[in-house]
């Protein structure tokens, strides 16, 4: 714990780590709103009555699956499955679970609810890229750990 707390003033100039952390995080994002937007899609347009609430919790869930799926995916250029598999679900629940809070608050407070339309998707995604960006260029910083190659 000491180490942690003695990188806590880290340089964040990094032009090269941030280029590294901002592709990290794109991939995220893609494999989070692969799972969060289909399935709000699939409630708004099925027509089925759900809870908002429970929309958007099973929402997070999906996304942080497919963005496991996907980053499992792009990983097995150079692992094997399994390998490929528990780096995926080793990577930062943080990163991916604030990316997924931040999208669906921004959904919430300006439509009121878990709905989908042409200019809510580009500030979700906006608000989904920005939230965990800086957490992940402190975790390859300070922790040496990343994903997606």
């Amino acid at each position: 714990m000491a180490s942690l707390v003695e990188n806590i003033n880290i340089d964040w100039r990094d032009s090269a780590l941030w280029g590294k952390a901002r592709y990290n995080t794109l991939w995220c994002l893609i494999g989070c709103s692969i799972g969060d937007f289909g399935t709000i899609a699939f409630f708004q347009f099925s027509g089925i009555e759900w809870p908002t609430l429970s929309i958007m919790i099973l929402a997070i869930i999906n996304g942080l699956l497919t963005s496991i799926l996907l980053e499992t995916f792009i990983l097995m250029r150079e692992l094997t499955f399994v390998k490929a598999l528990n780096t995926a679900i080793g990577m930062s629940l943080i990163s991916m679970v604030s990316m997924e809070v931040a999208m669906n608050s921004v959904d919430f407070f300006l439509t009121g609810g878990a709905k989908l339309n042409w200019w809510i998707i580009p500030l979700m995604l906006l608000a989904g890229y920005i939230t965990p960006l800086p957490y992940n260029y402190w975790r390859l910083k300070v922790l040496g750990k990343s994903c997606c190659g």
